[in-house]
Formats: structure tokens, C-alpha cells, sequence
């Protein structure tokens, strides 16, 4: 499966994004019924070839006949739902993307994010931008997306309440946690909020330093300047694996040290924890000031959900503080099999190791499922899947 690498060197919008996406091969018959496919009637889509800097890019840009107000998050989430058509796994990244702008626009004007009035998010354009780009990426089978540092411009820009510095301050409060670069000199305005969320929700991090290229395509700007190609580059490429030793992932580190906080709460923060999209939450005893023996909770998160995850940690828990850092994810490679036990299905996680043997455990669920059914032990059943998983193998 390819991974996508995001080469934000002139910024990043919805649009661009969409005009990279169709430059690499996303079919442009689909992205013109989009807007009908989410019931946005009278909408029409625009696409062009054009030249930046004398690259061959792609236009978007949508014809939205005027509307009667914004949107807040409630009704975008149900404008989605309501299509029906929406992959469940491109309706929650989606969603992702606007509660990320609502949630930076609430603190920003002080206020909820369900009071939030939603004059870019809200808009048509945007709701296409954000659907349409998460869609793209799966529909082109990628796996995993990658984002390198960001040019965000420089200068002020115009918005609904002012002349506000660039990045604007909604936009900055998205890009938290990202690498940026002020620039180039004169350019204005280079992410938009739309942007910003995308990267967000959809990148794991910085790219990989090797990988092979397989296709490239460039999503234009609206702007043309001399001498600067105002557009997205979208590499498609196929990760380097030298020593089978798995993919390296870019990702945060969350902690929070607690000593005032009863056992069964600290359960309860943990699911909560995992609910919310941490990759794995881990507990450790730990001494504390003045002698007192405490708990660290530890959050491992996708950058694009460190943000939610903290608030998360603050929510759920006492601590007054948390800190965070980047580290680096060896994962091995891993895939799944189903395996039969006394005539019922049996998931098993099939790892590979560096030297390139391979082993399989059983899923727990499964086993105990099986087990309840069959009136035989969960240790039973374990066996016989894991015999059948070497079989398999």
C-alpha cells in the first residue's frame, strides 16, 4: 500500500489538496458529483490544468450559489451522515477535521466549540474540501500520510473580524505541535485553516528519510507570483524497509504524574483515554515529591490528536500538568488471518520479525468468545488456534 507525502514548500488548502489528489490520478467525474452526493444542490465544480511557475498543476474551485448562513459543527456532522454514502473511516477523519477547527476557533474567541459560527469551516467549499480530500486519500489506497514543514507565509490577511497577522489565529492554534517556517517574504497567506486541519488529523509525522517515489502531482493556489510555483506537491511513494525491522512512525508522548486520584478512576481515565484515540496508555508506579507514591500515565498519540488527548488527560484526571514529547515508533510489520477452532472463526495477529520469520498470536476476544460458546477453556481454545495459526503460516 503507498504512503502519501504532503510537501507543504508553498503552503497548504483544501483546494490545493484536491488539485494534487486529482493530479495523481483521483477521478475527476467523482469529485464533480461530490457536491451532489452530500446534497449540496446547485454546486458545480471547476477544474482546470494550469501552469505555476511553469508546472502543470491542477485547479479547484467550486461555483456555490449564495448561502442564507454559516454552519455550525452539529449540522455539518449531520449534513455527512445524512448522504449515506460516506465511509464510516472518512466520516470520523473528517469530523476530526472540523471539531479541530471548531474546538481552535472556540478558544481563540472565547467561547464552546457548539457556539462556534463556522464562516470558513461553514462554508460549502470547505465542507467539500475536507470530505473531499480525506475521501481522495483512501480512494487512491493510501496508507499513511506523511507532511513535511510548512511554509505559512508571512505579512496579514483579511478576515471576518479584521486585519489579522498571518497565521491567522486560528490557523496557528491547528498548527501546534507541526514543523513550520515563517515565509517566503511577500507571500501573505499560505494556510488556511482548512489546510491546517487537514494535516492534523491526516499526517503521522515528518516523512520517512527513504522512500521510493511512484507518482507525483501538484494542486495549484489561487495566486500566481513570479518566480515561486504557488502550489501542493503530493508524492505517492513506497516506504524503504532495509532491515524488515517495520515501519518508523513519528509520534507524541504525552505524561502525567498523579498522586490524588482513587484506583478505579484511574481506570475510567484510561478507557476514556483510549476512547478518544490514544495509541496505547500505559500506568507506572512512580515516587513523587515529599516521598509520596504516585502514578504516571503515559499517552502515546498521533500528532494530529496530542491536542485532543491532552485536553483529554486534563478532563479525566487531576494533574495540573502534562508534558509531551516527539519519539520515534519501530513497528513491526503485522497483518491478520482468521483461522477455524471447532467450527468457528478465530482472528489471529500475524507479526514479522526482523529476520523475517513470522508469529501469530490469537486475539483474546475471539478465543473467549469461542470458549463461552463451546463450554471448553479459554487455554483450550488458545492451543488450538495457535496450532491452526501455524498451520496456516
Amino acid at each position: 500500500m503507498p504512503i502519501a507525502i504532503l510537501d507543504p514548500y508553498s503552503g497548504i488548502s483544501g483546494d490545493m489538496t484536491l488539485g494534487a489528489l486529482l493530479h495523481l490520478g483521483l477521478d475527476p467525474d467523482w469529485l464533480r458529483a461530490l457536491p451532489a452526493t452530500l446534497g449540496l444542490d446547485g454546486v458545480t465544480v471547476r477544474i482546470q490544468d494550469v501552469r505555476r511557475a511553469g508546472i502543470a498543476c491542477k485547479k479547484v474551485d467550486f461555483d456555490i450559489p449564495p448561502q442564507p448562513h454559516g454552519r455550525h459543527i452539529k449540522e455539518i456532522r449531520r449534513l455527512v451522515a445524512a448522504a449515506g454514502v460516506v465511509p464510516p473511516e472518512v466520516q470520523e477523519k473528517a469530523d476530526r477535521a472540523f471539531t479541530a477547527i471548531a474546538n481552535a476557533e472556540a478558544e481563540i474567541h472565547g467561547t464552546t466549540p457548539e457556539k462556534v459560527h463556522l464562516h470558513e469551516v461553514g462554508a460549502v467549499d470547505a465542507i467539500l474540501d475536507v470530505v473531499g480530500s480525506v475521501w481522495g486519500f483512501a480512494m487512491l489506497g493510501v496508507e499513511q500520510v506523511y507532511c513535511g514543514t510548512l511554509s505559512v507565509g508571512d505579512g496579514f490577511v483579511e478576515a471576518a473580524h479584521g486585519t489579522l497577522p498571518v497565521p491567522a489565529p486560528a490557523t496557528l492554534k491547528l498548527l501546534e505541535g507541526l514543523p513550520v517556517r515563517s515565509g517566503p517574504e511577500g507571500a501573505g497567506e499560505l494556510v488556511t485553516p482548512t489546510g491546517a486541519a487537514l494535516v492534523k488529523v491526516l499526517s503521522a509525522g515528518t516523512p520517512p528519510r527513504e522512500y521510493v517515489p511512484i507518482r507525483s502531482g501538484f494542486g495549484a493556489g489561487t495566486k500566481d507570483p513570479a518566480g515561486r510555483a504557488n502550489a501542493l506537491r503530493i508524492v505517492l511513494a513506497e516506504p524503504v524497509q532495509a532491515d524488515r525491522s517495520g515501519a518508523v512512525q513519528g509520534l507524541v508522548m504525552l505524561a502525567a504524574d498523579i498522586d490524588d486520584l482513587s484506583g478505579e478512576y484511574v481506570a475510567a481515565a484510561g478507557e476514556a483515554l483510549r476512547s478518544a484515540g490514544a495509541l496505547d496508555v500505559v500506568m507506572l508506579p512512580t515516587i513523587m515529591k515529599k516521598g509520596r507514591p504516585g502514578l504516571r500515565i503515559e499517552v502515546l498519540a498521533e500528532p494530529g490528536r496530542a491536542d485532543e488527548l491532552q485536553r483529554a488527560l486534563f478532563a479525566q484526571t487531576s494533574t495540573l500538568g502534562v508534558r509531551r514529547w516527539t519519539v520515534e515508533r519501530h513497528a513491526l510489520d503485522r497483518s491478520t488471518a482468521r483461522v477455524e477452532v471447532l467450527g468457528q472463526a478465530v482472528s489471529v495477529k500475524v507479526t514479522i520479525l526482523p529476520d523475517g520469520t513470522r508469529r501469530a498470536k490469537p486475539e483474546f476476544e475471539d478465543v473467549y468468545r469461542v470458549a463461552q460458546s463451546t463450554g471448553r477453556t479459554a487455554r483450550d481454545i488458545f492451543m488450538l488456534a495457535s496450532a491452526a495459526a501455524e498451520e496456516h503460516l
